[in-house]
């Protein structure tokens, strides 16, 4: 059983929860586009996580059966013990995924929003469950069987998911030896003291015991060191790997071009200037990314959003009942749906006639799945979906949307 799958419905009731707090609150901790590309982005990683988490278990189980050491009997001992492996080994991934460029271009993707909140934790990398999995390896040597690793794994992973959150200060003694919102939030940050801290899954005595740990002071000033500029969720899982593929080529050794990913975030060659450490952001004029979007345009990409998360559900719960070119149909037509509803949140001309592209293929692509539905339903479903689209589409059209940008400590309601 996929748990983090089956989660997701979860998930999203626990975010409009924290939209109603939000907004009883007066905290404004969420934006509509940064919304739709955070989810954008975590919807394209469980369509990659789709193709892959089957190749990933078999490996593990391949090196169970041929390479473990011991048999390690199923007992509470053992989950304890895999508990505490899981975490460690995670602790150390995900510092190193901050220390080594090639594992930071497929992490950075969680780090791009300026906000905090649930959706952030659903901002996942596309890339970097093809990484994370090797460090779990060991414990499939050392004997503890496969299904209990990705179980574990699971769970430490749907853990983290209540800590993007403001809506909770601190949690007293649990401060101690959980990782926690305030210890979480001080991870996001992108203040020179607040980068590369609190690298913990569930327990913060990782981060204490190997000195990454740093207590929350001041709220953080969310986001990466240098702004994104886009709600576009291929833009944001393919950019870094742009820059160093850019750095290497300026290099002119081979062995300075290999340790472009090797090395960590900010490290150049002599001859291109050296290490350069991160820019530190001035509170009182630093400004977050936003767009203004025609009304109109808005609903249209709202109404399209309720119909991606329909289609990536259908995908997901229906993927073994498909054909295999309809997988990759559908996974290919679901990464155009999420990069086109950040495009048409950013007033890209080109999105308007991506738009007309997509909603033509998710008709065809509906239609080819006629056997799974009686006719009238298929039919009555992609008459409804196209005609509703396109009528919205073109009243969306109408209004583009103009980069503005929208000064961070007002959003905060503070002073600097």
């Amino acid at each position: 059983m996929d748990y983090i799958v089956y989660s997701i419905p979860v998930f999203l009731v626990l975010i409009l929860i924290e939209l109603g707090w939000s907004a009883w609150s007066g905290n404004k901790v969420y934006r509509f586009n940064d919304l739709i590309s955070n989810i954008g982005c975590g919807i394209g990683s469980q369509v990659v996580g789709a193709f892959t988490k089957t190749t990933i278990f078999t490996a593990y189980l391949w090196t169970y059966d041929n390479w473990r050491l011991f048999t390690i009997e199923n007992s509470i001992l053992t989950w304890i013990v895999a508990f505490l492996l899981v975490d460690l080994l995670y602790y150390w991934f995900h510092r190193l995924s901050h220390e080594v460029n090639f594992l930071w271009a497929a992490h950075i993707v969680h780090h791009q929003s300026e906000e905090y909140n649930l959706s952030v934790a659903l901002r996942q990398s596309w890339w970097q469950g093809l990484f994370s999995w090797w460090f779990y390896v060991p414990m499939a040597i050392m004997g503890i069987h496969p299904l209990m690793i990705v179980t574990v794994a699971a769970f430490n992973t749907l853990y983290q998911f209540w800590i993007h959150t403001k809506a909770i200060s601190t949690l007293g003694p649990l401060e101690f030896i959980f990782n926690t919102p305030a210890h979480h939030r001080v991870h996001h940050g992108s203040d020179p003291k607040y980068i590369d801290r609190n690298h913990a899954g569930t327990l913060i005595i990782w981060d204490k015991l190997f000195g990454t740990f740093q207590q929350e002071e001041e709220e953080p000033v969310y986001g990466i060191t240098e702004q994104l500029g886009s709600w576009d969720p291929v833009k944001a899982n393919f950019h870094y790997w742009g820059d160093l593929g850019v750095l290497a080529g300026q290099c002119n050794n081979w062995w300075d071009k290999v340790r472009v990913f090797l090395k960590p975030p900010g490290w150049r060659p002599l001859q291109l200037g050296g290490f350069q450490g991160p820019k530190k952001k001035d509170r009182a004029t630093y400004q977050k990314f936003d767009t203004v979007t025609a009304r109109a345009m808005a609903i249209y990409v709202l109404v399209q959003f309720i119909f991606l998360l329909g289609a990536t559900s259908f995908f997901l719960f229906q993927q073994d009942q498909l054909r295999t070119w309809q997988q990759w149909a559908f996974s290919a037509l679901i990464v155009l749906w999420v990069m086109d509803l950040g495009l048409l949140l950013e007033g890209s001309r080109i999105a308007n006639w991506l738009e007309v592209l997509r909603i033509a293929a998710l008709a065809l692509l509906l239609l080819s799945c006629g056997n799974m539905f009686p006719d009238p339903i298929t039919f009555g479903l992609n008459g409804g979906i196209v005609l509703v689209s396109l009528a919205m589409l073109w009243l969306g059209i109408r209004n583009r949307s103009k980069i503005t940008w929208i000064n961070k400590v007002k959003a905060l309601g503070s002073s600097p």
